[in-house]
């Protein structure tokens, strides 16, 4: 079946090209159009997407506000979404994250890499690795530090697992810094990912900054 795409953006001709882009491929579909974020919310309700494409600046409800509507509203499934924007700025990345979004790319991208993320984030994965969300969060929390939150129980196994996660490490590097088996590490992502109500990896990394679970080191 073909990965479901809404588009929001507030200008037609960028929703138009970015609509023709993802229809020529064979396992992509676009199934609606939005010019701003409180359409987009109506529209994700109705016609649930797999994924969409959100563009952060726009009048009215910015994509970050629609983004965190969509992604706490009251449903069995809710879509992956992906910022858009022209400007590669830091703390748009960190609060697009912070808002539920699975990953950020730049309008400027190429037909493929539009492509591909589609793919990337339908398929549960996070757009960002999570070594690049480590170094976003530490420069931002240099900058303006995060705001605590309090912390979901975990258990302390998980919690040396979390660790390893905001480091940006594989399951497998993380296997052997802490001398278990690969899957025993990938059930205790999962079940990280569970409790603490978090789509990916790149989430995860950012829930354990401000959890406190790990803190910016010395910039080097």
């Amino acid at each position: 079946m073909a990965i479901r795409v809404l588009v929001v953006d507030d200008q037609e001709m960028v929703r138009a090209g970015f609509t023709a882009l993802l229809n020529a491929q064979p396992d992509l579909e676009v199934v609606g159009q939005a010019g701003d974020g409180a359409e987009a919310v109506g529209l994700a309700a109705e016609l649930q997407p797999d994924v969409i494409l959100m563009d952060v600046r726009m009048p009215g409800m910015d994509g970050l506000a629609a983004t965190r509507r969509i992604l706490t509203a009251d449903a069995d499934q809710h879509p992956r979404v992906i910022m858009l924007t022209t400007f590669d700025l830091d703390d748009y990345v960190y609060a697009a994250l912070r808002a539920g979004a699975s990953g950020f790319l730049l309008k400027h991208s190429t037909p493929d890499e539009l492509a591909n993320a589609v793919r990337v984030v339908a398929a549960g994965d996070a757009l960002l690795a999570p070594s690049v969300t480590r170094r976003l969060v530490e420069d931002f929390a240099r900058v303006q530090p995060v705001v605590p939150i309090t912390p979901v129980h975990l258990t302390p196994r998980e919690t040396d697992v979390l660790r390893q996660v905001a480091r940006g490490l594989s399951n497998r590097q993380i296997a052997a810094e802490l001398v278990l088996a690969e899957q025993t590490v990938k059930t205790h992502v999962s079940n990280i990912l569970t409790k603490l109500d978090l789509r990916d990896r790149a989430q995860a990394v950012v829930y354990a900054y401000e959890a406190g679970v790990v803190s910016p080191g010395p910039r080097h």
